[in-house]
């Protein structure tokens, strides 16, 4: 059997990065407030930065830092000063697209370990050697290839050399991510961190000799989606992806809530220890995993490329509904002398409501709000307004780190 691939989970902010620690990442990957193509996520200041790779470090976690756009020649000078400044704070990976930002990490950081993007179009064997002997030590596959080129890249290229793959998450009409949607409709450059998701609209269709006349293509009542993608996921598939050869395990989201990051890194956590344990464990736990994938907001599930191209329907475009099970409502951040978990609230929910404890070893546990009071010590009937710090009494204990979510009726 092959070695165990790094589960690489995303964070979007501190408190997510945490999350994905507790809950099973061998490493997270995570943007600064420049150079990354999460622009529109929260992403993390100096500081935040510097106290995630301590506390990812502390607990035997890695941390690799996002530096992935199409640089212009403006941006330059500027990534100098950001490499720097990352040379400082020891992350232990740049994960770069744009050759001429690798040259320049290059010489300001000679020591860093690099990993080329999926925005670099990573299709073939030749183009993983091109980057080995530049100095790169990983390489992320374009998001277009089946596990029987990849299994081919492996065979070809140095054994050493790192093939990071993305198993689970959002998907991308356009190669690799490389879109101009946006820009045109916007003026934001998605290959710049400023994608506005405009394959995430709704459309209709026009005929040529009806100018003004939008036809709706219903597609169910919200309207439809012609552009939307279904969301990857693989974890009923991990014998086939080790198989291949794939070292690193990539959960999309660095705009994803703490209750995503969660449910994806415990999931993938335990159906890659399971399938090492035993591949009959692995098989009997395989349902589960996919339940509990479901858990969070995704859309239809698809296996993407990995087993035939688009057009033996590898890809699926036909429905762009979220499907929704759980509501994140925040996540303990302290529990008091009393027992009581502080959290910062996310969604509403009411005094005898009946909630969930999802806890990282998977014991999680139904529980009724008993108590509530905000940070004056006044008690409250109900908590409608997000980001309240909040005090709970819970009819179950809780730890530091617990997530708490409700079932959707």
């Amino acid at each position: 059997m092959r070695k165990k691939p790094e589960l690489l989970i995303p964070a979007g902010n501190l408190e997510v990065l945490k999350t994905a620690v507790v809950f099973g990442a061998d490493a997270v990957y995570i943007g600064g407030e420049a150079f990354s193509l999460r622009a529109k996520a929260k992403n993390f200041s100096k500081e935040d930065m510097e106290e995630g790779i301590r506390f990812a470090h502390t607990n035997g976690v890695k941390v690799y830092v996002t530096a992935n756009i199409l640089a212009h020649n403006e941006d330059l000078k500027e990534a100098e000063q950001y490499f720097e400044e990352l040379k400082a704070m020891g992350p232990d990976a740049l994960i770069i697209s744009d050759p001429g930002l690798f040259l320049i990490a290059r010489r300001v950081w000679p020591e860093a370990e690099i990993h080329i993007s999926t925005q670099a179009n990573n299709t073939n064997y030749m183009t993983y050697r091109f980057w080995w002997e530049l100095g790169a030590k990983r390489v992320v596959c374009a998001r277009e290839l089946t596990l029987r080129e990849i299994g081919e890249i492996r065979s070809r290229i140095p054994e050493e050399m790192e093939i990071e793959s993305f198993v689970h998450g959002a998907m991308c009409i356009s190669y690799s991510g490389r879109c101009l949607l946006s820009n045109y409709f916007t003026g934001r450059d998605a290959n710049h961190g400023e994608c506005t998701h405009p394959c995430r609209w709704k459309y209709a269709v026009m005929e040529e000799s009806r100018p003004g006349e939008y036809l709706p293509v219903y597609e169910n009542e919200r309207g439809t989606f012609l552009f939307n993608s279904g969301d990857l996921c693989m974890v009923g598939h991990i014998p086939e992806l080790v198989e291949a050869g794939i070292d690193s395990f990539k959960i999309e989201g660095r705009m994803k809530t703490a209750l995503y990051v969660a449910a994806t890194a415990r999931t993938y956590r335990r159906a890659l220890d399971d399938y090492f344990e035993s591949e009959e464990k692995y098989r009997q736990g395989r349902d589960r995993y996919m339940e509990e994938a479901a858990r969070c907001t995704h859309r239809r599930f698809t296996t993407g490329f990995y087993f035939g191209k688009p057009s033996e329907e590898a890809q699926i475009y036909d429905e762009s509904t979220y499907m929704n099970e759980y509501t994140y409502l925040g996540t303990v951040h302290d529990v008091d002398g009393e027992g009581f978990a502080w959290i910062e609230q996310r969604n509403k929910f009411c005094l005898g409501d009946r909630i969930e404890i999802m806890r990282p070893d998977g014991n999680d546990e139904a529980v009724k709000v008993e108590g509530i009071w905000n940070a004056d010590g006044e008690a409250m009937e109900s908590a409608p307004h997000a980001r309240q710090i909040l005090r709970l009494r819970l009819s179950g204990p809780t730890e530091v780190y617990d997530l708490l979510r409700v079932r959707r009726l």
